[in-house]
């Protein structure tokens, strides 16, 4: 089955997984960079568009981190930050997105002066500004915050707080990012717990340099309500008498419904594996995992989350149907309040697809 792109982009979609640092469009880093006198690679638009994506496209996960440098060197003003949030919900509004979490580390957005609370608090404003914006054009879409700490710096605990006492001002759950390898999520315990302690939602990137020992660790020690990629859970996948099954954890995220926050273009990218045709996200979902479908960095990987289903798509010949279920199982395993959550499935969700005959 082939899909049509133009109900894929008109069908209503949810997102999960992406990094507002990872999505800015090429012409807005390019005047940015101006402002603030930062030099890039390259300065033609498409030319940037195009740098982004080839360095991106390294097999390395290092490497592809390492373009960000320039995104978040442009991203240190109020007026940067409102902008880009802004500009990332008029990009999931033509996109077709109806709910959108976005992430990002607010201690890398401080070296001009902000404090966290005031770089949060700009991005929010860009961000209601496009909500706005979108409900008076007649798309209504809803986007929360993910508050990022990195694993490889020390101020998990700041940023919890932080995620804490903004929930009331658009922030929906707090994340762990950044390099695996050396920098274990455990060593940022205390800030998980406490986190836990204020009945926030936590997600946390697992599962993508390192096999399902790092997932485990997620869930189990961490407590993850979600865990970010997550695609090395094939690992704990076996072959048996009756097919393919999952192992004890795979199991275990399974029967708990633990989402998988699947991102099929950048797990080719960082080298995860080795195409999106050999992605498992299908397997996965045929096992009975709660698989959802991401776009990570949609600058570094030139793509949006209409081109990672159609992608899917031509890979395994999904139609709407499935389209419609990954789209489901990421509205359940959103951040929003249970009424929230509902409200997004029968009353956006469900009838955006009957009417597209699903």
């Amino acid at each position: 089955m082939t899909l049509d792109p133009e109900l894929v982009r008109r069908a209503p979609k949810v997102l999960l997984h992406d990094h507002l640092d990872g999505g800015l469009r090429p012409a807005t880093v390019a005047e940015l960079a101006v402002e603030v006198d930062h030099p890039l690679p390259v300065t033609d638009t498409d030319a940037l568009g195009r740098w982004f994506a080839e360095t991106a496209d390294s097999g390395s996960l290092p490497a592809y981190l390492e373009t960000f440098d320039h995104t978040v060197a442009v991203m240190q003003t109020a007026p940067a930050l409102r902008r880009v949030a802004r500009e990332f919900v008029e990009d999931m509004v033509a996109d077709g997105v109806v709910y959108a979490e976005t992430r990002w580390a607010p201690s890398q957005h401080t070296a001009r002066g902000l404090s966290l609370t005031e770089a949060v608090r700009a991005v929010q404003q860009g961000l209601d500004e496009g909500v706005a914006a979108a409900d008076r054009a007649g798309h209504p879409i809803r986007v929360g915050q993910l508050l990022t700490a990195l694993r490889h710096q020390d101020d998990s605990p700041e940023i919890a707080e932080l995620a804490g006492s903004l929930r009331g001002e658009g922030v929906v759950g707090f994340d762990i990012a950044g390099p695996e390898a050396g920098f274990p999520p455990v060593d940022h315990l205390p800030a998980l717990q406490r986190l836990k302690e204020l009945n926030m939602k936590i997600t946390i990137h697992a599962g993508e340099a390192f096999g399902p020992a790092s997932i485990w660790q997620a869930v189990q020690r961490c407590g993850a309500d979600r865990v970010g990629h997550g695609v090395r859970l094939v690992e704990d996948v076996t072959d048996g008498p009756d097919g393919p099954r999952v192992g004890e954890l795979g199991g275990y995220l399974r029967d708990a419904r633990i989402a998988l926050e699947l991102c099929p273009r950048s797990n080719v990218q960082t080298g995860a594996v080795a195409s999106v045709a050999e992605h498992p996200i299908d397997l996965l979902t045929r096992l009975g995992l709660r698989t959802t479908v991401n776009t990570d960095n949609r600058l570094m990987s030139d793509t949006t989350l209409s081109k990672e289903f159609l992608g899917l798509g031509e890979a395994f010949g999904y139609g709407l149907d499935e389209l419609r279920r990954f789209t489901l199982n990421a509205a359940k395993a959103s951040f929003l309040d249970l009424d929230a959550r509902r409200a997004l499935i029968t009353e956006v969700i469900v009838p955006g697809y009957a009417a597209l005959g699903v």
